[in-house]
């Protein structure tokens, strides 16, 4: 029997040697310290032993199991710190390496544009108006002073839903203007940006699809001299203190008198330059007066109120600022012409 304990007591500490997983480690202990284990068995025939034999036998199996415990938990902690530092190992990381860029974006150059006009404005006293992209042909033009046969109809041709013959896709931000001033809620003091919509042919100035900002000031006595006052600063806010402007004579059925407004090309300060043509200005907006039937469609009376209005295509202002020739880039979202912003 003392010849068996010593083969069970070898034959553990060899297969504890050879162990790789912890999996093992249990099946080893369940099979030489089980129920039904190696060293279990012996124990069971000690019965058959003389009185002299069972306390040497039972000294010696008490020692081969202390053994055999000793050695399931020096090799299980090894395994477990074998596995700790391979899970370590796959886990680290190499701080020598260089780290990964995460390309973060910024403001579209039309954003940029319109968050500078907004708050150039707004600044000034402005309060930003907003209203339906699909208006009725009453807010669109007649409000406006475009009657039905008017030919500044044809000019901004658009798209109409089809489900109502009333019913299209506004080609200004000026029936907001109406809207407001429908409400009576007088001074009047606000900018309405937004999308706007004409049948036009997509070219290197030209989109179906572009934005406007518009602006009204209703009060009394407000004159023209308050006009050009608002619009010079704006225009020194937007492209440099040391810009000019100048209002050439117009007509717009919704204004009267009308202007055209230049600003001195910030690129070359009115000397003349290849953005500027050689003319020394660039066309920004139309303005003028409120036309005094405008105001009286609106319920507003002309003869105790005036105001002013005035309205620009803001891919054309950014086009302007930023020295860009193709109206396309705007919108045709390439990465390299987009990271120059």
């Amino acid at each position: 029997m003392k010849q068996k304990l010593s083969q069970i007591k070898d034959l553990a500490m060899e297969s504890l040697n050879k162990a790789e997983e912890l999996k093992d480690i249990d099946e080893l202990k369940v099979r030489f310290l089980g129920k039904k284990g190696e060293l279990t068995k012996i124990l069971k025939g000690m019965s058959s032993l003389s009185a002299e034999q069972r306390p040497e036998i039972g000294k010696l199996a008490n020692e081969v199991r202390s053994a055999i415990e000793d050695k399931l938990a020096e090799a299980k902690n090894n395994l477990m710190q074998k596995e700790q530092q391979i899970k370590l190992k796959a886990e680290s990381i190499d701080v020598t390496m260089p780290g990964r860029i995460n390309c973060i974006g910024h403001k579209h150059p039309m954003t940029i544009v319109i968050d500078n006009i907004k708050d150039i404005f707004i600044g000034m006293g402005y309060e930003i108006a907003q209203g339906p992209e699909v208006e009725t042909a009453y807010y669109n033009f007649e409000a406006l002073n475009i009657p039905e046969n008017h030919p500044a109809r044809d000019e901004q041709d658009t798209f109409y839903i089809k489900s109502a013959a009333d019913l299209l896709l506004r080609t200004q931000t000026s029936p907001v203007q109406v809207r407001v001033m429908q409400q009576g809620k007088l001074p009047i003091k606000i900018i309405a940006p937004g999308r706007v919509y004409r049948a036009d042919e997509v070219d290197a100035t030209h989109s179906p699809i572009f934005h406007q900002l518009e602006g009204l000031v209703i009060d009394k006595g407000i004159t023209m001299g308050d006009l050009k006052g608002a619009l010079a600063v704006f225009a020194k806010e937007l492209f440099g203190e040391n810009t000019k402007v100048r209002f050439r004579p117009h007509h717009f059925p919704f204004t009267e008198p009308s202007a055209e407004m230049d600003a001195s090309c910030f690129a070359c300060g009115g000397k003349g330059c290849r953005v500027c043509k050689d003319s020394g200005w660039i066309e920004v907006l139309g303005c003028g007066m409120v036309h005094p039937k405008v105001l009286e469609m609106a319920g507003i009376d002309s003869e105790i109120y005036s105001g002013f209005a005035f309205g620009m295509g803001l891919e054309r202002v950014t086009m302007q600022k930023y020295s860009i020739t193709d109206l396309r880039l705007l919108f045709e979202n390439d990465i390299k012409f987009l990271n120059q912003f």
